[in-house]
């Protein structure tokens, strides 16, 4: 027992001396960039434990969800795209029965970002690596429950943003200078009174692309939806996808 006590002394001892001699302590760090190209020889033992998942997730990810008759791109439309539609759609058919069965509500309308969709969709063969390239994030869709007067702020938003940022279930007019003429909602005039259950991404919902007016709403509703899984749901259960500029956000001249 004494000699435990002994040696248990001496060590703190030694670590007293330690910490009070300059000469045991850091006096500079430095590190150095090792890139990561071909010049590291790979670990055969590591490949052939990793080949089957990778050999599995590539099936999964390549395997034909869909067809897509034309190439959609963002940058083709004025205040809506044709990808930018069919995105804020998808949300709104697969949002829209989870939301109905946890609350008995309707969702009203969807708003997403324009600079959310990362990809275009090109001519061909769907997959969910297709939806991966679309929406690399982790976004998942929230409802937003929120004033009529709060959507008069996303309006007011939507007009200095003169982009097309994707909407559904709401219908948008301005004019030349891009201040509102007209917007509805189910057909009707927003209503400053009225509650509407807006679904977008947690994302925007938190203030992304400065969309300030999801903030604080009256009640938030997380589906445990990814958007992306929502977007690859869809592909699954269509066969040929149909995509168009159309009425929902226009300039009126």
């Amino acid at each position: 027992m004494k000699s435990i006590q002994k040696a248990a002394y001496i060590l703190g001892l030694i670590a007293l001396v330690s910490c009070n001699n300059k000469a045991y302590r850091n006096s500079e760090i430095s590190g150095k960039r090792i890139p990561v190209d071909q010049q590291i020889k790979e670990d055969t033992a590591i490949t052939n434990i990793i080949q089957p998942y990778k050999k599995h997730i590539n099936t999964t990810l390549d395997s034909i969800l869909a067809f897509n008759p034309t190439s959609l791109s963002k940058t083709e439309g004025n205040l809506n795209t044709a990808i930018g539609n069919l995105l804020a759609d998808i949300v709104m058919e697969q949002a829209s029965p989870v939301f109905k069965n946890r609350t008995g509500e309707d969702i009203d309308m969807v708003m997403l970002n324009h600079g959310g969709i990362r990809s275009t969709l090109n001519k061909g063969n769907i997959t969910a690596r297709s939806a991966y390239a679309l929406m690399p994030f982790e976004n998942e869709i929230v409802v937003a429950e929120l004033k009529g007067s709060r959507i008069q702020e996303m309006l007011r938003y939507l007009e200095d943003a003169g982009t097309p940022h994707p909407v559904s279930g709401i219908k948008i007019q301005v004019d030349n200078n891009y201040k509102l003429t007209m917007a509805k909602i189910d057909g009707r005039e927003i209503d400053n009174n009225r509650n509407y259950f807006v679904a977008t991404s947690d994302y925007l919902q938190q203030g992304g692309d400065n969309m300030n007016f999801f903030k604080n709403p009256v009640a938030l509703y997380n589906l445990d939806y990814k958007l992306r899984n929502a977007i690859i749901d869809y592909f699954g259960k269509v066969d040929t996808l149909d995509a168009k500029i159309d009425d929902r956000y226009i300039m009126i001249e």
